[in-house]
């Protein structure tokens, strides 16, 4: 019995309680002010922070690691080397094949190759023969002429033209034939420098050279141990070159341009801002519990050392930008967007008037007309908060 009274009587208590927050709701009415600010209208993009620079790197040969000389989380430098095996033999094969391609071009040497600059010349001395006939026959030809005998003379010029031509053919360069002896030796010489270079390009393989500006992430490899040649054994990243992938709704797609601007946030970092900007969007779209949305890729504008590969992220890609507008709260927004309408506080009153809006950021809008900066709106009653025990 007493069990049933004490219910009874809580549920009056709750009732009362009721009673007086709604006495309450009815006497106070939240308001806002109207004011200036900069209105931002943007699409919302979730994903990942992502270093698309990156590499795994290993040797080229199979053979002992005898120097590591990074370690992780070390900045390393283009060309920088990383580490080394054990290349003692490889080294020999570079200073044998050196030895034999000097050898070789010293042989070459020693021949008439040095002599020509090239396997072309030009028969000077054909030239020269060449012009002196013209030269004498063109004495001939004034002899005639003082003669008078212009048949003779026209059969001697006609010799002048032939010597003429023959001199500017012997003038052009053409190729040159060395000896058999000659070729042959240089061919060697080729030979030799190609064996050295090869003996160099395994000796490389020995060595891991970092292939641009970066951060070593992982080193999986010992001193002494034996390494194989596919093992990729180093990982590296260039931090200063980070992109945010995402997907945006194929509702918000056609309103994405590449080259805007975006503020993104992380989970990680609460607070901290990075700006960026829209570098990529596919036209293949993703079909995902039947929700159709597009990849896109946001470069990162002056990332830091905060940020890492893999964090959560939220972009808000920028679409318009308005700066010192009249706003208004859209809480406070009576009737239908065609045809808004707010209660404005006039000396103690309260008055409806009709308004006209712009854009929207879906919590605060931009008032065209209607109202002015200062002046007081109520929200409506059905959007105040509760308050527990009248407020």
């Amino acid at each position: 019995m007493r069990k049933w009274l004490t219910i009874v009587t809580a549920i009056f208590l709750i009732a009362a309680i009721c009673a007086g927050c709604a006495g309450s709701n009815d006497e106070t009415q939240e308001t806002t002010e109207v004011v200036r600010g900069d209105l931002i209208t943007s699409v919302s993009v979730s994903g990942n922070l992502e270093m698309p620079r990156r590499a795994s790197l290993s040797f080229g040969i199979s053979n002992v690691v005898s120097e590591i000389l990074v370690k992780e989380g070390d900045t390393v430098v283009e060309g920088q080397t990383l580490a080394r095996m054990d290349a003692y033999s490889l080294e020999l094969n570079v200073q044998m094949a050196q030895a034999q391609y000097e050898m070789a071009e010293y042989k070459l040497m020693q021949t008439i190759y040095p002599r020509y600059s090239s396997t072309y010349l030009t028969d000077m001395a054909g030239v020269w023969l060449a012009l002196e006939l013209a030269q004498d026959n063109l004495e001939e030809a004034k002899n005639l002429l003082s003669e008078g005998e212009f048949e003779e003379m026209q059969a001697v010029l006609e010799e002048v033209e032939i010597s003429l031509h023959k001199a500017q053919e012997k003038s052009v360069a053409r190729r040159w034939a060395l000896p058999f002896s000659i070729k042959l030796v240089e061919m060697e010489t080729d030979e030799a420098r190609i064996n050295l270079d090869l003996a160099k390009e395994e000796l490389n393989k020995a060595i891991i050279i970092a292939p641009f500006d970066g951060v070593v992430t992982d080193i999986d490899m010992k001193t002494g141990e034996r390494i194989s040649a596919a093992a990729q054994v180093i990982s590296m990243v260039d931090p200063t070159n980070i992109e945010m992938n995402g997907a945006i709704d194929e509702i918000d797609v056609s309103r994405v341009e590449l080259g805007q601007e975006a503020i993104i946030t992380l989970d990680a970092l609460p607070g901290k801002d990075v700006k960026g900007k829209v570098t990529f969007m596919s036209r293949a779209g993703t079909v995902q519990s039947g929700v159709v949305s597009y990849k896109t890729i946001i470069s990162m504008e002056n990332p830091d050392e905060e940020l890492r590969d893999g964090m959560s992220s939220t972009a808000e890609i920028i679409i318009e930008r308005y700066d010192n507008v009249l706003l208004i709260s859209n809480r406070a927004i009576r009737g239908t967007w065609d045809k808004p309408s707010v209660e404005v506080v006039v000396d103690g009153q309260v008055e409806q008037r009709e308004i006209s809006l712009g854009s929207s950021d879906g919590i605060k809008s931009e008032v065209l007309s209607g109202l002015e900066e200062g002046e007081i709106v109520v929200f409506p009653e059905a959007q105040l908060p509760f308050r527990m025990f009248g407020g």
